[in-house]
């Protein structure tokens, strides 16, 4: 068949998918996802559906269910970080009368009453280890053991997880069994993050907008142009989840069904600074207008740090010359320059320790006189990678190793900052 034809069969089963299941949008990544499930959906195929939390991943393993040969056989979504963990096992695989303390009859697991059909594992990466090892064993052999039995039994089930978490990273961590990670993305599928699908924004509001109307009986509210282009800047952290959230929220409260940007930040969640959003950039050059927008939050946080520097050794230079007056303000000096010294590899020369005097103000002691010379002398490092390697272990330890923040605050992208651990690696 003609190249051309196949593209465009392609396009259409991907719009006739899109229709199907009532999803939004047409951007590259959406639709290359939506592909490779409709490939891989007449298998028998594992597969590995990532994406951030609010995507609709599930949504993609009921595609894969519809389109395949198990379609009229039973399909079951599990959360397994819902699941207690000393549950789960017995969710999963079932127990026998008496296996542990409440289990007053015996009990089929997901794996037995789905029994040719698709079973959906949300995330993967809550599983504990030794569930782990029995999913493992299910996914090799086909073969599974209820809890307090010696029975080995059969299952014929598709098994299709889906996560949020980067697993190859809990894999080095010990968290997450090295070889289920690879038995289980055989086909992995990357369901893109809402801010990666900006043309697609406006689309879905529109879409929210129009079913709430019809819910509560309204008109639907719409956007002026200033305030689509706040839409669209927004980082979404919540993906399609938020959006809908904010379209219903405004639906219902909304004073005027034309929206303003001003009346938009009403909804948006306080505390997001939009001014640090990456900017819309054409179509094609995404990548280095992200990266061009990095550098110049980067270069802008080196110029604050040195400034910085410079005002801490004004300050002790005056604390040392000047013991008498500042001898109030030494205890809160010194406290600062303590602390700054915490967050940075820089090495200053550090005052001996204060002796107090009964009666009287601590004074100040110090070494001799060269020291002063010799702190002023002290160049900090300006090297770009180092720097950057600095912030983004200062970031980490203030939000206490989440990513998700430190990336916000940081502002780069989560992939931009894992991508950043792995370069100059950092361990969290």
């Amino acid at each position: 068949m003609n190249p051309f034809f196949q593209e465009t069969f392609k396009k259409m089963d991907i719009q006739s998918i899109k229709n199907r299941f009532g999803i939004i949008g047409s951007s590259p990544g959406l639709n290359f996802a939506l592909g490779v499930a409709a490939q891989v959906a007449n298998t028998d195929l594992t597969v590995l559906i990532f994406g951030e939390s609010g995507v609709g991943k599930e949504v993609f393993s009921q595609i894969i269910h519809a389109l395949s040969a198990r379609k009229h056989n039973p399909f079951i979504a599990v959360n397994c970080g819902a699941i207690p963990e000393g549950t789960i096992d017995s969710e999963l695989f079932g127990h026998e009368k008496g296996s542990f303390t409440g289990a007053v009859d015996s009990r089929k697991g997901y794996f037995e009453t789905v029994n040719g059909g698709t079973i959906f594992l949300d995330e993967i990466g809550e599983m504990p280890l030794g569930t782990q090892a029995r999913l493992l064993r299910v996914l090799e052999t086909g073969e599974f053991i209820r809890v307090g039995s010696s029975k080995v039994q059969k299952t014929d089930v598709r098994v299709i997880a889906a996560t949020n978490k980067d697993l190859l990273t809990l894999t080095q961590n010990g968290r997450f069994r090295e070889d289920l990670y690879y038995r289980l993305s055989t086909v992995p599928i990357r369901v893109p993050a809402l801010r990666d699908r900006q043309e697609d924004i406006p689309l879905l509001f529109r879409r929210f907008a129009v079913d709430f109307a019809e819910k509560y009986k309204a008109v639907p509210i719409q956007l002026d142009e200033e305030a689509k282009n706040v839409l669209i800047n927004y980082p979404w952290p919540g993906n399609v989840r938020e959006l809908k959230n904010i379209a219903e929220q405004m639906s219902v409260l909304a004073g005027d069904k034309m929206v303003t940007s001003q009346e938009l930040s009403r909804f948006l969640p306080a505390g997001r600074d939009n001014n640090r959003l990456p900017m819309i950039s054409p179509a094609g050059n995404s990548n280095s207008h992200e990266f061009a927008n990095e550098r110049e939050i980067l270069y802008k946080l080196f110029f604050d740090m040195k400034r910085d520097v410079t005002e801490l050794k004004k300050m002790f230079v005056e604390i040392l010359q000047n013991p008498g007056t500042a001898a109030v303000q030494n205890q809160a000096y010194l406290n600062e320059l303590k602390e700054f010294k915490n967050s940075s590899k820089e090495v200053l020369p550090t005052p001996a320790l204060m002796q107090p005097v009964s009666g009287s103000q601590p004074p100040v002691v110090f070494h001799h006189e060269d020291d002063i010379h010799h702190h002023e002398e002290v160049e900090e490092s300006l090297n770009i990678m180092d720097k950057e390697k600095e912030l983004i272990e200062k970031a980490l330890r203030k939000h206490k190793g989440k990513r998700k923040d430190a990336a916000l605050d940081l502002g780069i992208s989560e992939r931009t900052l894992y991508r950043k651990l792995k370069e100059y690696d950092i361990k969290e």
